[in-house]
């Protein structure tokens, strides 16, 4: 689990990190719209996957990442300096507020994030901080993720977030009170057969068309669909 994983143009180290590469994270880079955004922001950067994916889809001349861990920073870095677009991505350590309240001037085209969602259990107290900061939605909250996407985002902007479908509901009412609509739901299932597990959105500070569509990754096991090897196909080594 903690070997680098090898994409086509990047190579993303996890050793330090306490998430590794997951489907999340890079279905959400592989599917969020670029409309030839200048600047882009992914927020809880963990590895910077999401960041590193983006580099390699346009030509942002400022990808910025922010990263609360310590330990998930130093790697973000590592891994920023030793891809391709080293010259166009940043890693910063601090939390989303602290970010916010220093970078308020700052506007940015497309904000993107994966954030963290698991409630603990009893069983899970006793983990590593590091680990609950990149797991659990206390360490992000929904609300603070939205509220604070909305101040750093241009007026033509895009945010695009991935999130379990139990959350959907909730996650829109929370965009809707800071003013965001949803242009694009995209509702990620496993397989045909099975319930819908994840939802992609992509919001706007101006109302236009929804699009709504459904994504099923596998056939059957490790037998991906051709919607979902075509969505992936320029990062993964093989499928």
């Amino acid at each position: 689990m903690n070997k680098s994983f090898q994409f086509k143009q990047f190579t993303v180290n996890q050793d330090q990190c306490a998430m590794k590469i997951g489907t999340d994270g890079v279905l959400l880079g592989a599917w969020a719209s670029i409309n030839n955004p200048f600047s882009v922001l992914d927020i809880g950067a963990g590895t910077g996957v999401i960041a590193l994916m983006i580099a390699q889809r346009c030509n942002a001349k400022q990808i910025d990442a922010v990263e609360i861990q310590e330990d998930a920073y130093e790697q973000c870095v590592e891994n920023f300096e030793n891809s391709p677009w080293a010259d166009r991505l940043f890693c910063y350590h601090a939390s989303i507020n602290e970010f916010t309240e220093e970078m308020k001037e700052e506007k940015y085209d497309l904000i993107l994030s994966n954030p963290p969602y698991f409630v603990p259990n009893i069983k899970e107290i006793h983990i590593s901080e590091s680990r609950k900061k990149a797991r659990f939605k206390d360490s992000l909250p929904f609300e603070d993720l939205i509220k604070f996407s909305s101040q750093l985002l241009s007026k033509e902007g895009q945010l695009a977030i991935i999130i379990p479908f139990s959350e959907e509901k909730k996650v829109l009412k929370i965009a809707e009170n800071f003013n965001f609509f949803p242009n694009h739901i995209t509702r990620v299932r496993g397989t045909k057969e099975s319930s819908i597990k994840r939802s992609l959105l992509q919001f706007s500070l101006s109302e236009t068309i929804l699009k709504e569509n459904e994504l099923v990754l596998e056939i059957r096991r490790h037998n991906y669909t051709e919607d979902y090897k075509k969505l992936v196909e320029n990062f993964y080594l093989k499928l």
